[in-house]
């Protein structure tokens, strides 16, 4: 198991195994910094979840320990997968949940990105 800055990344959960190839998943992007793929429960009309290749399992925990080449890659990933999907014109929403209180179901930094309709109010005032 790899020690990050947040605790023990645990090896076993699902996007590591997805980066392993061990479940299979719909991918729409990757490099050596990146994967990026369709998300098995679609909140919005294109509903992709883009997550790195290290062992990072939030945006504190890799904010603080990443290279620089790690982070820039993980950044122009997700812009680059906005763009190759369209969806830089009509707009779309990046989400990054971290920690329990937020709704974080796996521990590894993932950026959901969700476009294809008008997306409303960000939270429920």
């Amino acid at each position: 198991m790899a020690v990050t800055a947040t605790g023990d990344y645990d090896e076993g959960n699902i996007f590591a195994r997805v980066l392993r190839e061990e479940i299979p998943s719909k991918r729409v992007y990757e490099d050596e910094w990146a994967v990026a793929f369709h998300d098995i429960n679609p909140q919005a009309p294109v509903h992709v979840l883009v997550i790195p290749r290290g062992a990072w399992r939030s945006w504190a925990d890799f904010s603080a320990g990443a290279s620089d080449a790690e982070i820039g890659g993980f950044v122009r990933a997700v812009g680059v997968v906005a763009r190759e999907l369209g969806l830089e014109a009509p707009g779309y929403r990046l989400l990054v949940n971290a920690g329990l209180d937020a709704g974080q179901e796996v521990p590894h930094l993932h950026v959901h990105l969700f476009g294809g309709r008008g997306l409303g109010a960000m939270l429920v005032r």
